[in-house]
């Protein structure tokens, strides 16, 4: 690590701290040659994950698109905004844990349609209903009838 003070590239690590809740970690490094003291943060280069949409096109994962689709679907509901995004935490945590760098968008919508199913069952149908594309209400009876079934 190069000093910022004198540019001599040897320097020793005094001190080193997590810091962002173990996203970061912050070291205090002091220069062999002037003495002097600076920081340094570390932190784990991520490679972004992509979505492949239903027309194949491909965009970066957004945690805000997802977590304001759930926000939607939650709206009037007893679902409490630490609820949300629990549920939108889960989702990445399955986004991250496969090995591929594209995720399609119907696996992302699976993922929060399983963890919304245990939060809140007509939250659970509204976002089925706009994730699935029901054309009538047949398609969201036989929804509605899984769901039962499952009980």
């Amino acid at each position: 690590m190069k000093c910022p003070y004198c540019g001599y590239e040897e320097s020793k690590v005094v001190d080193s701290r997590p810091t962002d809740e173990g996203e970061r970690i912050r070291r205090r490094r002091e220069c062999f040659n002037c003495s002097k003291r600076f920081t340094t943060y570390e932190i784990v280069e991520t490679t972004p994950v992509m979505i492949i949409k239903r027309d194949n096109s491909r965009e970066p994962y957004d945690r805000e698109k997802l977590k304001n689709g759930i926000l939607r679907a939650c709206e009037k509901r007893p679902v409490s905004l630490d609820e949300i995004d629990s549920v939108v935490d889960k989702v990445e945590a399955d986004i991250h844990s496969k090995i591929e760098r594209e995720v399609s968008s119907m696996a992302v919508g699976e993922y929060a349609m399983e963890y919304l199913k245990d939060v809140d069952e007509v939250a659970y149908v509204r976002f089925a209903s706009v994730y699935r594309q029901f054309k009538d209400i047949h398609s969201f009876l036989e929804e509605l009838n899984k769901l039962i079934s499952e009980k």
